[in-house]
């Protein structure tokens, strides 16, 4: 066959039938592993998983700055006891503390604590409304990452590198499993704050995977996509024949270039963005939600009002078959100044400022999930970049900690009112098998019907996948 292999021939067969069969012989097997596809069908049809999924949606929440979960969810009585002293030598084996402000004093805890539910799980004072939910969640309370600087532990929480360039969780969901509605993006991006969350755009990039899988982010306020209407003197018939010439265009231009993804993506996002004219401000608008529902958010309250606003509009999305969206706790102004989670000092009013805008939308999100019978079909990860240290900082904050923190599940395929780990006596590194970020991502697309080690994509030769170097699915948190 001149410049065509014949595997180009069958993929391009009936529509792509032929390709299914290749496909399926490719390493990995399941999806064509190559920009070849975006030539055949539409990038973003659906696809099927490789079994039967637990979940059809995702809802990763994301603490951004990084909470302590020693003053949230992980109570140790024996850290009580030693606060002020110097932090035991046996505690520190094995690990490398931060410079910036070396070990301090012990530092406990001054919440009040509570066990909640049938499952007796620990919350303090600050999570009141969440605590209710207790019987919901599945605890990791054995989490570790790598790295212990913001941009570089986010980045390896959301695409499992430390270096730019991998593709987000949420990218490599999308291109295995195309959108499961055609006139909205398959992966969204909800964020509140003034500027982008810390890391930028490169926590929902597609990285090597083609441009039309990275996420859409949403705007805060009340118009989060810009630029989304019609100009009123142009009719739709004009705009749809616009539309038409310059896919003609644009498909004429790609013959030569079919390995630019990114003309591909732009293709699509122009007949995105006219399905979106109609289907996105719907998606998005709060004013049919009853008043009951937006309380329950925290809608009505100034500390959780955009938090709320973004998760009420999460479960808008998956309603409407949105597979992952990606929803960033944005900053708290704390003494005139935007803080996130990060406490390095003033750890009190900053986590009592944070808890209150996210405590009661968390609780609502699970709550109403339930209610609607979403729950089952929905995963929801409250996760952060690391934890923080058992010792003091500044006198009244705390440091970084990847070595041991709390991070939990709740939704279809889970354990529900489950605990899996633990930390030592001080809540300094976890203890026994450790669930890295690998581990996190295997896990969460084992529940969307995926097998980490099958979803694969051909990169100049390379077959790359989520979990780049290990990862094993965390068995003990699933039904």
């Amino acid at each position: 066959m001149s410049k065509h292999s014949r595997r180009d021939f069958l993929l391009k067969s009936s529509f792509g039938l032929g390709g299914v069969a290749v496909s399926a012989m490719l390493p990995g097997g399941g999806f064509i592993s190559s920009a070849l596809a975006a030539d055949l069908v539409d990038p973003l049809a659906p696809k099927q998983p490789h079994f039967a999924p637990k979940v059809k949606s995702v809802i990763w929440l994301h603490q951004d700055g990084a909470p302590s979960t020693l003053d949230l969810y992980d109570y140790k009585p024996e850290l009580v006891k030693l606060a002020g002293q110097d932090v035991p030598p046996s505690f520190l084996k094995g690990i490398k503390t931060s410079t910036q402000g070396g070990v301090g004093k012990l530092y406990a805890s001054k919440r009040t604590w509570k066990q909640y539910g049938q499952s007796g799980a620990w919350f303090s004072d600050l999570l009141p409304n969440l605590a209710q939910q207790a019987d919901k969640i599945a605890f990791i309370k054995n989490s570790t990452t790598v790295g212990a600087t913001h941009d570089i532990s986010i980045l390896k929480l959301n695409t499992g590198d430390l270096q730019p360039g991998r593709p987000s969780l949420g990218a490599w969901i999308t291109y295995a499993l195309g959108s499961a509605n055609p006139d909205l993006p398959a992966y969204v991006v909800l964020y509140n704050g003034k500027k982008e969350p810390t890391g930028g755009s490169v926590n929902w990039s597609s990285g090597f995977l083609p441009a039309v899988y990275q996420g859409t982010a949403f705007r805060p306020g009340p118009v989060p996509i810009l630029n989304l209407e019609r100009p009123e003197l142009i009719a739709d018939k004009q705009q749809r024949d616009n539309l038409n010439l310059l896919a003609a265009l644009n498909r004429q231009q790609a013959k030569g270039h079919p390995e630019d993804t990114e003309l591909q993506a732009r293709l699509n996002s122009y007949e995105l963005a006219y399905r979106m004219e109609s289907s996105a401000p719907e998606a998005v608008n709060l004013s049919k939600e009853s008043d009951a529902t937006k309380e329950l958010y925290g809608l009505n309250d100034e500390a959780s009002r955009a938090y709320g606003t973004n998760l009420l509009r999460a479960r808008r999305l998956v309603e409407r078959g949105v597979r992952f969206i990606q929803v960033v706790t944005g900053p708290t102004e704390i003494k005139g100044q935007e803080r996130n989670w990060d406490a390095h000092q003033d750890l009190e009013e900053n986590h009592g400022a944070h808890a209150k805008a996210v405590d009661k939308p968390i609780a609502g999100l699970l709550a109403d999930l339930a209610a609607r019978g979403l729950l089952d079909s929905t995963l929801v990860v409250w996760t952060s970049e690391f934890g923080r240290t058992s010792y003091g900082q500044s006198g009244n904050g705390r440091d970084h900690n990847p070595w041991g923190y709390t991070q939990w599940l709740a939704g279809g395929g889970v354990k529900a009112g489950f605990t899996l780990g633990e930390t030592d006596e001080i809540g300094l590194q976890s203890q026994g098998k450790k669930v890295d970020t690998y581990d996190l991502h295997a896990t969460v697309l084992q529940l969307l019907g995926l097998d980490h080690l099958k979803t694969i994509y051909q990169q100049k030769g390379r077959a790359e996948r989520p979990t780049v170097v290990y990862g094993e699915v965390v068995k003990e948190l699933l039904v």
